[in-house]
């Protein structure tokens, strides 16, 4: 018993806080549900076991121009069932609107993200507001399609660094982005 015991609390001392967070996504996925309750399930592992940016990103990794982003891929599911990514968001960096192939799930580690959120009119013609959210260091949150349009940005004058898990192997799939929409805003 105390040979095991010291084996256990060894492998607890070496495995990384990204072992940790993989090994409950996976447990939050293998619950089986729809997207929408695996995303809250994925985003409660998260919020659990939410890394700082120095734990998954070397200090080059976080270095970029004003207005920019870059993606760090940190993990791809063998079975492609989960994709975990590190985003840094230099000041002024935005996406453009988007929705996604599959679940998605973000954790701020560093900064801010600030949300906007859209609807598609009736006509399919028009993006309605339909809020924003400023999401500051520790917040986590998860959405599935459909209605999950939106657009990130770091307003702040500071760099950002979100995690991102999406419910896919973007490996496979190239980007977790199923279509961007250069439509007009209606409030």
């Amino acid at each position: 018993m105390t040979t095991l015991w010291s084996e256990l609390l060894q492998t607890a001392r070496t495995a990384t806080d990204l072992d940790v967070l993989t090994a409950a996504v996976r447990a939050a996925i293998a619950r089986g549900a729809d997207w929408q309750d695996t995303a809250d399930r994925v985003a409660g592992a998260l919020r659990e076991h939410l890394p700082s940016p120095g734990e998954l990103l070397r200090p080059d990794q976080l270095a970029g121009e004003p207005g920019t982003s870059s993606g760090h891929r940190l993990h791809v599911e063998p079975d492609g069932s989960f994709s975990m990514t590190a985003i840094v968001w230099q000041p002024g960096a935005v996406t453009r609107v988007h929705d996604h192939v599959a679940w998605c799930v973000f954790g701020v580690l560093a900064g801010a993200e600030h949300e906007d959120l859209y609807t598609l009119s009736d006509d399919g013609a028009a993006l309605i507001g339909a809020g924003a959210n400023p999401n500051p260091a520790g917040e986590v949150s998860g959405f599935a399609p459909p209605g999950d349009i939106h657009r990130v940005r770091n307003l702040g004058d500071t760099t950002a660094v979100s995690l991102h898990i999406y419910g896919t192997d973007l490996d496979r799939v190239g980007s977790s982005v199923r279509r961007f929409y250069d439509l007009p805003v209606r409030d």
